[in-house]
């Protein structure tokens, strides 16, 4: 089979050594937040509502899964968790009583600010300063992403 078709091996697969980069960055990104009582899927959600929310406006879950490209179901679960531990409250919107709308507590912003650092740490550890905003690796990847998003290959949430 791998003679007929093949890249050679598996670390000549862009999308092999994609995995096996994230999934890296994902265990250590877990671990450095295991203090904060906090997984990597907590630590996005958090950030993703605090960015969304920073105008005061109200931000539904389907709005938070759809901009981080996460599966709503995900999103869901994982806001259940942070609303368990007091780090978001959720309700249901005024407006659509389908939706839920989120909140960041107080804790939650607290926690949030104690995370940042921490993963901010991860991903120089990993990808140094070509994973900084204007590095060559986080160039190239938003470029890749730009293009998939306008050619309609997005992550749908």
């Amino acid at each position: 089979m791998f003679e007929a078709v093949s890249l050679g091996a598996p670390e000549n697969a862009v999308g092999f050594v994609l995995w096996r980069i994230a999934a890296r960055y994902q265990r250590e990104a877990d671990r450095a937040l295991a203090p904060l009582d906090l997984t990597n899927l907590q630590f996005v959600t958090l950030a993703l509502l605090a960015w969304l929310g920073r105008s005061g406006e109200a931000v539904t879950q389907v709005e938070l899964a759809h901009f981080g490209g996460i599966h709503p179901m995900q999103v869901s679960k994982t806001l259940k968790i942070l609303d368990r531990k007091s780090l978001v409250e959720r309700r249901r919107s005024r407006s659509d009583t389908r939706a839920k709308e989120l909140e960041m507590t107080r804790s939650g912003l607290k926690t949030l600010r104690q995370a940042l650092p921490t993963i901010i740490d991860v991903q120089d550890r990993l990808f140094g300063k070509a994973g900084n905003p204007g590095g060559s690796l986080l160039a190239t990847l938003l470029r890749l992403e730009k293009k998939q998003v306008s050619e309609g290959d997005g992550v749908e949430g």
